[in-house]
């Protein structure tokens, strides 16, 4: 079922429930003030009756029936009995209407009495005459009152539909306007596919709950963008530099096929050639790397890691690889303080991996192919910082290193991939570190990256 309808059905249900109340209560006031005032009525007349027949000497019983027989204002149906003290009857305006004792009985203990006999209202009551109580008993058929409470009950009914009938059509009117800006953001949001991205949802008033949702939808869409445009120019990226070694092999291969070669000249090709297959698995391990951190529901095993331990076996493997490069450590303060406080909760492997990028990013961007790493710790921060004297980053280009296959313009002619910063960027994000650059063309980089030893 549609929200306009289910609004409309619950609208319509609300307000039957109210006016049934409010007509049951009406109906149930008006039977009530019938009862009374016709009660009265007959005590009146049942008053009126025995005034006449115990005060006046000249009025006999058969005299007194002849008078309520013709009497105008006479009931339907009106009965009215006197009873003396002995609960003898002295008038009956029917005989063959009798009251049993036991009603009679109750009368004068209760002093009052109402009750309906089968269609005719009855009151009984006492009345005290020249010191003698005697019970009076009235009946009749209200049939102008019932007749009325009857028109009421009918005007009720049919009032009752008419305005359920045009509360549902104000109802479901109403509604459909509420909705109408819904019912746009969902025709718009319909409209977007991949090929239309750009384009935004628009909702009428600024300060409402529909705008509010027009304005998630689009932040919504901010972030769906981006991700397209992430994906998109990361395939883009990533074909192109898996496609430059693989041109690179199997041009390599094809010149050697040329012609008979000595031992030695294949030697040199397969060895280029093996180069270029270790940076293109060095490629694919950190898009993988990238991949994996890049995916939020990723389950990481963490532990205690030990910073100084992971950084030196990141420099040795590094200096293992590239016997040019160096890697010099140092710490901030007193090594006695510092090192029994570098270990945190952390990844292993990942930090590892962040540790040695920065590291080999430091020589390969510097002539002296050297990097500085200074370790320092707080109660509740490890930092490390890696300092070069290297090519250094155009502040123009220090906001998009971390964005995977970016390369600065001054270091085009260095081999690389720009893969490592984007890896090592969310490495850091991932055990809630910070990461910081500061760069000076032609002088040199220094990354900061601190650490939390608790998370």
């Amino acid at each position: 079922m549609k929200i306009r309808s289910r609004l409309s059905i619950t609208f319509v249900g609300v307000v039957a429930a109210i006016l049934l109340l409010f007509s049951f209560v009406v109906y149930a006031t008006a039977e009530y003030f019938r009862q009374r005032d016709f009660y009265l009525r007959l005590s009146d007349k049942a008053k009126n009756t025995a005034r006449l027949l115990l005060d006046e000497d000249e009025i006999n019983t058969r005299m007194l029936r002849i008078i309520e027989r013709n009497n105008l204002t006479a009931l339907p149906e009106e009965q009215i009995n006197i009873y003396n003290q002995n609960n003898q009857i002295l008038y009956s305006t029917r005989d063959s209407s009798i009251v049993k004792d036991e009603v009679l009985s109750l009368i004068r203990k209760k002093k009052e009495l109402f009750f309906r006999r089968n269609r005719a209202e009855v009151v009984g009551f006492t009345y005290l005459h020249g010191g003698q109580e005697y019970v009076l008993v009235a009946s009749a058929y209200d049939e102008y009152g019932i007749e009325e409470i009857g028109h009421l009950g009918t005007i009720m009914v049919v009032g009752l539909v008419c305005s359920l009938a045009l509360v549902g059509a104000i109802g479901w009117a109403y509604a459909g306007r509420s909705l109408q800006p819904i019912s746009e953001v969902v025709r718009q949001v319909d409209q977007i596919t991949a090929s239309n991205l750009n384009q935004r949802v628009t909702a009428g008033n600024d300060h409402d709950e529909v705008a509010q949702l027009a304005h998630t939808f689009n932040l919504m869409l901010d972030r769906v963008q981006e991700g397209f445009e992430v994906q998109r120019n990361f395939v883009a990226n990533a074909s192109h530099e898996l496609r430059t070694p693989l041109t690179i092999i199997t041009g390599q291969i094809e010149v050697t096929l040329l012609k008979r070669r000595t031992v030695e000249e294949h030697e040199a090709k397969w060895k280029s050639a093996l180069e270029v297959i270790q940076r293109m698995n060095k490629l694919t391990n950190n898009l993988l790397n990238l991949t994996l951190v890049s995916l939020e529901a990723t389950p990481l095993k963490f532990s205690q890691v030990a910073i100084d331990e992971v950084i030196y076996q990141a420099a040795q493997m590094l200096m293992n690889r590239q016997p040019d490069y160096s890697v010099v450590f140092s710490f901030d303060g007193e090594i006695e303080k510092i090192q029994p406080s570098l270990t945190i909760e952390g990844n292993t492997s990942l930090l590892y991996s962040a540790f040695f990028n920065l590291m080999e990013n430091g020589c390969k961007f510097s002539e002296k192919k050297r990097v500085d790493v200074v370790l320092d710790a707080n109660a509740q921060w490890i930092t490390i910082a890696f300092k070069d004297e290297g090519v250094g980053i155009a502040e123009d280009d220090i906001k998009n290193i971390y964005e995977p296959f970016f390369r600065a313009q001054n270091v085009k002619r260095i081999h690389g991939h720009g893969v490592g910063l984007p890896l090592t960027y969310r490495i850091i994000q991932l055990h809630r570190g910070q990461i910081q650059v500061a760069s000076e063309l032609d002088k040199g980089t220094t990354f900061v990256v601190r650490l939390p030893k608790k998370f």
